[in-house]
């Protein structure tokens, strides 16, 4: 069964169209009128082999917080569509990344249990016209959108754009390990109540 879904996403802030496949080859078409956005989510596409086609409208003759946030939503909700019950997954995952002088780290789990810790100081406050705030932003959208756990790091590093394409790098390695199928788990729901999300 193909792992593949579709959202549109339309508020009076933005409008989002989203075409995720879990089970690609890492192709991106990314068009959110923010240009290191874009170069992020082709980051996350190639490195968790994901296909992602997204296209978005927003207001950003006000800032590019919105569009930010709301990719962050669109993304995050199409791969929990495109999950369904998660049966057979590995659903845990992490990476530690290196990215010349950084190290960033993300641990995660494809439970149904939205969450995120960030632990992540970015020196410099803008990366082109981008606030760096705004990666924050992004980061907690998708997790809630996905419904996984997310916990990211940054252990140490002086450049801002190597830490903030670190973290989405270790991000997207974490993504691949945890969405794929464990043929040694019979199809089975990994988890002992036999269903993912809700409590513990």
């Amino acid at each position: 069964m193909s792992r593949t879904a579709q959202v549109t996403r339309k508020t009076n802030e933005t409008e989002i169209s989203v075409s995720l496949t879990i089970d690609g080859t890492g192709k991106a078409d990314i068009q959110t009128g923010i240009g290191f956005l874009d170069h992020m989510l082709e980051q996350l596409a190639r490195h968790s082999f994901m296909d992602i086609t997204l296209k978005a409208e927003g207001d950003l003759h006000i800032d590019a917080h919105h569009t930010t946030e709301d990719t962050g939503w669109a993304i995050g909700d199409a791969l929990n569509k495109a999950l369904g019950d998660r049966a057979g997954i590995n659903r845990y995952a992490s990476c530690l990344l290196p990215m010349d002088e950084c190290l960033s780290r993300v641990a995660l789990d494809v439970s149904g249990r939205p969450f995120l810790v960030w632990h992540v100081n970015l020196p410099s406050e803008t990366l082109g016209v981008m606030e760096t705030e705004l990666f924050r932003e992004w980061f907690q959208a998708f997790a809630m959108g996905s419904g996984i756990t997310l916990h990211v790091s940054n252990e140490y590093g002086v450049n801002t754009h190597h830490i903030v394409e670190s973290c989405y790098k270790a991000l997207a390695r974490s993504l691949r390990q945890a969405c794929e199928i464990d043929p040694r788990s019979g199809g089975r729901i990994p988890s002992t109540k036999g269903v993912l999300g809700g409590s513990l």
